[in-house]
């Protein structure tokens, strides 16, 4: 098989086309960076606005005069309730209520109930009752779990104005401790976080 003069060329600039190819694939790095960190890369929610909420909510709880006096002599029972997401962005509020209870959890100053994990635990309990295969001894009975307090719930709203290349978004979350007992609220918190990018122009 014969190669005219065009074909000839075509080869070494399909193979440089290839090395460069190459080469770029080999250039990506990639490395560890800090999950916590709040430097903001984009205008949208990032997880280091978690963090930051998450924080400020937890410190703001654990030092209020009326929680304080709760958690002295023992851990009151809390249920979380869903985050009321009011922006325009699909956020993982579930991911931001798990920080926040995780971190209070480990305070020691309360205790939780999760109900996101009824159904299984309902599945389970039926199972040990009426199976006939769990030792009646040892079977847990029913209507013996704890039930809750308090409920903690909080909303995540936005405010978005975009002005030509620039894009100012306005961040507010806000938590309530709601005592069921008496319909009072214990505690209430909220953070705003205010993030503004603009755009480069282009070739630039």
């Amino acid at each position: 098989m014969s190669l005219d003069g065009r074909s000839l060329t075509l080869v070494p600039c399909l193979a440089a086309l290839a090395l460069a190819v190459t080469t770029g694939c080999a250039s990506t790095r990639v490395g560890y960076a800090d999950p916590q960190s709040a430097t903001p890369i984009t205008s949208d929610w990032e997880a280091g606005d978690l963090h930051q909420i998450a924080e400020t909510m937890v410190d703001s709880m654990l030092t209020t005069p009326a929680v304080v006096q709760v958690t002295t002599q023992r851990a009151p029972v809390v249920s979380v309730g869903k985050v009321k997401n009011k922006t325009m962005q699909h956020i993982d509020t579930e991911s931001l209520t798990d920080t926040i209870r995780t971190r209070l959890l480990r305070s020691g100053k309360f205790q939780f109930v999760d109900r996101t994990t009824d159904d299984q635990v309902a599945e389970e309990l039926k199972f040990q009752q009426g199976s006939g295969m769990v030792d009646p001894q040892q079977a847990v009975p029913l209507g013996q779990q704890s039930g809750a307090e308090y409920l903690l719930t909080a909303n995540l709203s936005e405010i978005a104005n975009t002005n030509g290349r620039t894009k100012d978004v306005f961040y507010k979350f806000t938590m309530n401790l709601k005592n069921l007992r008496t319909g009072l609220l214990e505690w209430a918190e909220e953070k705003e976080l205010r993030k503004v990018s603009t755009r480069k122009r282009m070739g630039f």
